[in-house]
């Protein structure tokens, strides 16, 4: 047994209680979220339409859905346009909110939070939005569009391709402070402050020197933690289209790849050609957090 092994065996020995409390978490998730995607995976390579056995056809579900599946490339570049919008703003959102809000007093500080928390977990969150955007004069859009003069006419807003995409981009930024600023808020609340009176002696003068030498470094498992959950979200937006521009959308303009493999996966049950929707999707996924990751190495360095 090499010296790595024994250092090895060794440390799980010291540690065992460690991973006898984390043995629970790990078995579930390898039970309900490692065997899936490994079956998915697998899954992808043959024509499986749960009435018969699984029939291997290797390449040709990636090959129809890059080659053949026009809709798939309409919601493949919906999702990449939504993604590349509202991930990063969603986190900087995140961000700047939970900084400015943990600068209050805790009694209004806690409210705030609650305030900004509040719609990403709201069953009904997406009503005020139909409200807003309804396509007749009640809808408050229209009506105070109508009112200042800036339109003779009501607009289908949640017809319109013109305007389906923006809408579900505004509607995502607003659900998007969510478990990330919850973060962020934990965050702030742990940085050390001592840290804050020696950089004051280290020549540190204002906030934004602060913020980006010492309180961005403090929190960089918060800040990793915050860029994977919007990445997530921001790649599987489904929702939010679903309910306000309908399965499918007016010329797929609210399509994006999840609701496409919600398509193929809940409604043709296509599970092989679904799966390998659902593998490019992770694979989309994947190469963007190994990306940001690299960049939030180089926060504060």
């Amino acid at each position: 047994m090499t010296n790595k092994a024994k250092l090895l065996k060794q440390k799980i020995k010291n540690n065992k209680a460690y991973y006898f409390l984390l043995a629970p978490y790990i078995i579930l998730f390898t039970l309900f979220t490692v065997v899936p995607v490994v079956m998915s995976m697998g899954l992808s390579f043959t024509y499986f339409n749960m009435l018969e056995p699984p029939k291997f056809v290797f390449l040709d579900n990636y090959i129809r859905l890059f080659v053949e599946d026009e809709v798939f490339q309409i919601a493949l570049k919906n999702t990449l346009f939504l993604a590349i919008i509202t991930g990063p703003l969603s986190y900087i959102m995140a961000f700047i909110f939970a900084w400015v809000i943990n600068e209050f007093k805790p009694k209004l500080r806690a409210v705030l939070t609650l305030v900004f928390y509040a719609p990403s977990i709201a069953g009904n969150a997406f009503l005020i939005w139909l409200i807003i955007f309804s396509g007749d004069v009640y809808g408050f859009a229209n009506a105070y569009l109508m009112e200042w003069g800036i339109i003779d006419s009501p607009i289908q807003w949640l017809q319109d391709p013109d305007y389906m995409i923006w809408i579900l981009i505004i509607v995502q930024l607003w659900l998007s402070l969510g478990v990330s600023f919850l973060a962020f808020m934990a965050g702030l609340q742990n940085v050390d402050t001592t840290l804050y009176e020696a950089g004051a002696i280290d020549g540190i003068k204002n906030r934004w020197q602060e913020l980006w030498h010492i309180t961005l470094p403090s929190m960089k498992s918060q800040l990793l933690f915050g860029a994977v959950m919007q990445i997530t979200q921001s790649f599987a937006i489904s929702n939010v289209s679903v309910q306000l521009v309908g399965f499918p959308s007016v010329d797929y303009a609210g399509h994006t790849i999840v609701t496409h493999l919600m398509d193929y996966g809940q409604i043709r049950y296509e599970l092989g050609y679904a799966s390998a929707i659902a593998t490019v999707l992770f694979a989309i996924m994947l190469l963007s957090n190994l990306v940001v990751q690299k960049l939030l190495r180089k926060v504060g360095s």
